[in-house]
């Protein structure tokens, strides 16, 4: 009678790994990226946005205008320019410290504005306070500051 209690115990709780698991893989990229509909149009957007981060103290070192990219190679696509964000305070604190160094694939911050067929323009952007969460210690702090200014940024042309 114990070995059959023992079984089910351990088939409960595989199959709790399992659903867990299951239903984390699905939910993953939903929590990961973030994506809202623009107030503007498609340049409104890009050109709000652009001077709401140089307001709050950011540096954009490039705009990927991929539309142009994917033009040069044939390929024809909506709008689409993908900024990458840089506020030097916040990148010093994980880049001054070999240990952080790790994240330093996920900087700059990134931001997208583009439009869809439906002819609206959106904006997506990655949660890095979560991001920085899993990580813990000063990246989560850092990563915490950065995705609370590119809130910001991005409510600029969403509310």
């Amino acid at each position: 009678m114990k070995r059959i209690q023992y079984l089910y115990l351990v088939a409960g709780i595989v199959a709790g790994i399992v659903l867990t698991s299951f239903f984390a893989y699905k939910a993953a990229p939903g929590m990961m990226m973030k994506e809202a509909e623009s107030l503007y149009n498609f340049e409104e957007s890009v050109s709000k946005f652009e001077q709401t981060a140089k307001d709050m103290g950011w540096k954009i070192p490039t705009v990927h205008d991929m539309q142009k990219t994917m033009e040069v190679n044939g390929y024809q696509v909506a709008s689409m320019k993908v900024f990458e964000l840089c506020h030097p305070d916040h990148a010093y604190e994980i880049l001054k410290k070999d240990s952080e160094r790790i994240v330093s694939n996920m900087m700059p911050c990134r931001v997208s504005i583009y439009e869809k067929s439906d002819g609206k323009t959106y904006v997506s952007w990655m949660n890095t306070s979560m991001m920085g969460n899993m990580m813990g210690g000063v990246v989560a702090e850092v990563m915490g500051v950065a995705s609370a200014d590119s809130e910001k940024m991005i409510k600029s042309i969403i509310e």
